[in-house]
Formats: C-alpha cells, sequence, structure tokens
C-alpha cells in the first residue's frame, strides 16, 4: 500500500454514504486528523485473515472483496466493497483476529482509523454507535440469509442472485448494461457458493436465452426482469 493523502473527512462525499456520517463538529475533527490514506493496487491484499487488527478501513474509492478461506482450502467471498464501507470493524469491536481477508479488485484509496481513535469516537458519538449497530445487525442478517441459500438454493438460482448482487452493489457502467465491476468465473462462484464449472455452465445458458451477454470478464445485462426471475429475489 502507497501512503497518499485525500480531502479532509468534512469535504469528503464518500463519507456520506458510510457510518461516519454520523460525526460532526470535533468528534469528525478528530477523525480526520487521525486517519491514515493509502492507495492500493489491483490484487492486492489490504488485511489478512489471521491476524489482529490494528484498525479498521473505509474506502475512499474502489471496489474490495472481503474473503474467508474455507476448510477444503477453498476462497469464499463474504461481502462485496464499495464506496463509503468500512472493513474490519469486527475484530476491532471483539479484540480477536481478523475472520476474513481483504483483497482489492481494481486499484482503490483507503483511509484507514487506528484502533484506539475508532474506539474513543465510538465512547464520544451515540450515532456513530447506533450506525455500528445498525451495519453488525444487517450484515448478520445477510450472513443467515446467506447459509440459506446455499443449503437450499439450486446454483442457477444462486448464480443469478449473486449477478442481482453485482448490480446492485456496483450498478452499471456508463452503457446502462454492463455490470461496474469485473470479476473471474472462480470469483463468482466463490460468491455463489458453487463450482467454476457450474457458473461457466449457468452463465451460457443465460447467454443463449439473450438474458446476459459475456464479454471476457465483463458481462452486459440484457433482460434485468429475467434475471430478476431467474434469481426468484421475492420468492
Amino acid at each position: 500500500m502507497k501512503n497518499c493523502f485525500f480531502e479532509d473527512c468534512v469535504a469528503c462525499k464518500t463519507r456520506s454514504n458510510s457510518v461516519f456520517a454520523a460525526l460532526s463538529g470535533d468528534n469528525l475533527q478528530d477523525l480526520s486528523n487521525n486517519r491514515v490514506c493509502y492507495k492500493v493496487d489491483k490484487g492486492d491484499y489490504v488485511f489478512k485473515e489471521g491476524t489482529y487488527p490494528t484498525g479498521l478501513y473505509c474506502v475512499h474509492q474502489g471496489k474490495l472483496k472481503v474473503v474467508h478461506m474455507g476448510v477444503d482450502g477453498k476462497e469464499k467471498i463474504v461481502h462485496m466493497v464499495r464506496n463509503g464501507n468500512v472493513m474490519g470493524y469486527r475484530a476491532v469491536l471483539s479484540g480477536e483476529k481478523l475472520s476474513c481477508s481483504a483483497v482489492a479488485l481494481e486499484d482503490s484509496q483507503l483511509c484507514f482509523i487506528p484502533k484506539n481513535v475508532f474506539l474513543a469516537l465510538l465512547e464520544k458519538s451515540h450515532k456513530l454507535a447506533l450506525e455500528v449497530l445498525h451495519m453488525v445487525s444487517t450484515e448478520l442478517r445477510q450472513a443467515e440469509k446467506t447459509i440459506t441459500d446455499l443449503s437450499s438454493l439450486p446454483a442457477k438460482q444462486r448464480i443469478a442472485q449473486a449477478l442481482i448482487l453485482l448490480k446492485e452493489r456496483f450498478g452499471f457502467a456508463e452503457d446502462g448494461k454492463t455490470l461496474a465491476v469485473s470479476l473471474s468465473r472462480e470469483e463468482l462462484a466463490n460468491l455463489a457458493g458453487t463450482t467454476r464449472e457450474t457458473v461457466i455452465r449457468v452463465l451460457t445458458a443465460f447467454d443463449n436465452l439473450k438474458i446476459i451477454e459475456l464479454q471476457a470478464k465483463k458481462i452486459k445485462v440484457l433482460q434485468l426482469k429475467k434475471l430478476i426471475e431467474a434469481a426468484d429475489v421475492t420468492g
């Protein structure tokens, strides 16, 4: 990671999408004065599973994946991370080792907030504490849904849901159809909880049905309604 400098937290537009939007006044200035800014290259690790955290990271700009290594030695994508999201906070709060690793999917910009600064801000700002509690509960609900889906839904539906998740998380590129994030077939399999071979088969079937169009790692959604039906997100 390379040290750099971003705009003051008070003027940062990304902050409005993060839990730190709850801060103001002296507390916000404390955050700005004590953060450290980094640039990371695509493929770089931000932190690694099994290590103790010294703080947490807020994404200023970029896309990252948070992954956990299973007992079978295969990587599982736990979260997809975008501008304003924070990473590593649960281990900071629990005092335990990090249960996941974070890897940049593209060149990204991050702000590091030291552990002691974050914990002090939680004590001083009830609004920040409530935002963090809301974030924890949301992630817990998503984790419970993922566990249920992996044990009960067919692979085709999980892969469609993964594509919908990427659309909701990162949106479309300028053409309004191509997903604004590039994942390998292996990464998409890790996100959907299936195999690379199954992903290739299902994506090819969607492509043949003109629901999507495959362009190397890029995926263009031609019929969003049909993809939502395949995902059965309301079922």
